[in-house]
């Protein structure tokens, strides 16, 4: 197997590895490697995987692989050549994916531009909202770039205000199986605000239910006009949704409601969303625009603003943190831009995204259909992302990105000083749970694992209902992520030096 590991991709490792470890891993201050005693190890290691497997009878299937990090040589495996939907742990790839094509130190770059000159504070041309694929802009950072148009002397616009969305392309929803009113499954675009939500908050009055739809930040709340939302009395569906001229049309079952409370919901137009937005920011400041408006194509013109995000390692130790869907994607699919021409679809994204990985990585049977892991048809087998996983420990690339996965007692609860450390992604979706990254044993010895449990007739099955928990998902998802915490310690206690 020949895995090539390229410049820009060692050079992300050594960035890596070159930041403050607490703030990269969030390691504990306490030691995670005392002494296990070799009783309670033989105890739980009785039977090897496939008898911890089976001994927990967790329906549906289940593949899992390890290795070890300085040989490279694979110690156990379990269907391991099966493959099974990652679900979030495929962040781990898209990361890898987004520092080699992209660099650990990329940082993305959201401007405004003028197509005509600027004279006594009025523009004679149009104003240019141009996205460049920052997942992490918010409006806190479209108030600052309004404040900096201020400050150069911008009071108004008289031609068109333009939102250019085009380095990306657009998708209606990452995963069109999930139900509408889902926020982590927005539309996705060259540019983005708020993670493409907006926030939904009602209030239960004497007269029936006030309702407002707003782009909040820790600084601002304003309100937006492309989005709306209607209470109607009924039971069900919860939320509906439609495409009504422009303008996100919702609406919401009041027997859902109860006296008050808010939620996110998904934007469907990422463009006029921050169209909308930067609109009601520039007024702030005494700057008066026309309604947005989408351009087809790139304007040119003369830069008046810009917002650039950290470094693309810090955006993607966030993502891994939080397994933000939309980040994944929108790196993904700038990664997959990077040769200078955007890919036509997500799907199409994915799939360069997956040959990268059979020849960069020797993944093979790894067929994603997205970045981001949240829909099921993805398939990677767990010898594949431990083979990945063993290459790029050597280069110090991935873990520092990777938090620390606690570990539990029987009931549940977090075991203080456990001998064994874990540095992992998770990835959850109803009747598919994953895991995968590296344990390290009580004498220092360090592994690489993957762990996919899928329960794939379940979760067809749940679908019908539009439930965000479907029946039966809650306590098959805890069972698969205690059988994942059986395995880490069987391999802990059978694979130390």
């Amino acid at each position: 197997m020949n895995i090539k590991v390229s410049r820009r991709w060692i050079l992300a490792g050594l960035g890596a590895a070159a930041m403050p470890g607490a703030a990269l891993s969030g390691s504990p201050a306490a030691s995670l490697r005392p002494r296990m005693r070799a009783a309670d190890f033989a105890a739980r290691a009785s039977g090897g995987a496939e008898g911890v497997i089976a001994r927990f009878g967790l329906p549906g299937q289940v593949g899992c692989a390890v290795a070890d990090v300085t040989s490279g040589a694979h110690l156990d495996s379990v269907q391991g050549s099966s493959g099974l939907p990652p679900a979030s742990v495929a962040k781990i790839v898209t990361s890898l994916y987004a520092l080699d094509q992209l660099g650990g130190n990329h940082r993305f770059l959201t401007r405004v531009i003028a197509t005509g000159p600027v004279q006594d504070g009025v523009l004679r041309g149009d104003l240019v909202l141009v996205g460049g694929g920052d997942p992490t802009l918010d409006t806190n950072a479209l108030a600052d770039m309004a404040a900096r148009m201020k400050r150069a002397g911008l009071r108004e616009v008289r031609g068109r205000f333009l939102i250019y969305d085009g380095a990306l392309p657009y998708v209606r929803s990452i995963d069109a199986e999930q139900p509408d009113h889902l926020s982590y499954s927005p539309a996705v675009s060259g540019i983005a605000l708020n993670f493409n939500r907006v926030h939904f908050q009602w209030t239960q009055g004497a007269k029936g239910y006030e309702v407002a739809l707003d782009a909040r930040s820790d600084r601002y709340r304003p309100e937006v006009a492309m989005a709306r939302m209607r209470v109607e009395k009924r039971q069900l569906p919860v939320y509906t949704y439609r495409d009504q001229g422009g303008i996100d049309d919702w609406t919401v079952a009041s027997t859902a409601l109860g006296k008050g409370g808010s939620r996110w919901l998904p934007v469907r137009k990422p463009g006029l969303y921050a169209g909308d937005v930067f609109h009601t920011l520039a007024r702030a400041h005494g700057i008066a625009l026309p309604k947005p408006e989408m351009a087809r194509r790139l304007p040119t013109g003369t830069e008046l603003a810009r917002q650039t995000s950290a470094p693309l390692r810090e955006v993607l130790r966030l993502m891994l943190k939080y397994s933000n869907n939309l980040t994944a994607e929108m790196v993904g699919m700038s990664a997959s831009a990077a040769g200078g021409t955007p890919p036509t679809s997500l799907r199409a994204s994915a799939e360069k995204m997956s040959r990268w990985a059979a020849d960069n990585l020797g993944m093979n049977d790894t067929h994603m259909v997205d970045h981001s892991g949240l829909s099921d048809a993805s398939r990677m087998t767990a010898r594949d992302l431990v083979t990945a996983l063993v290459q790029v420990r050597r280069h110090g690339i991935l873990k520092p990105l990777l938090k620390p996965f606690p570990m539990r007692d029987a009931r549940g609860k977090l075991v203080q000083n456990h001998p064994i450390q874990v540095d992992a992604k998770t990835g959850t979706l109803n009747f598919v749970s994953g895991l995968g990254g590296f344990l390290t044993t009580p004498d220092g010895t360090e592994l690489a694992f993957a762990i996919f449990t899928a329960d794939l007739d379940s979760r067809t099955r749940s679908k019908r209902s539009q439930d965000e928990i479907p029946r039966g998902a809650r306590p098959w998802n805890r069972k698969s992520k205690q059988l994942q915490q059986k395995l880490i310690e069987h391999w802990g206690a059978m694979h130390h030096g």
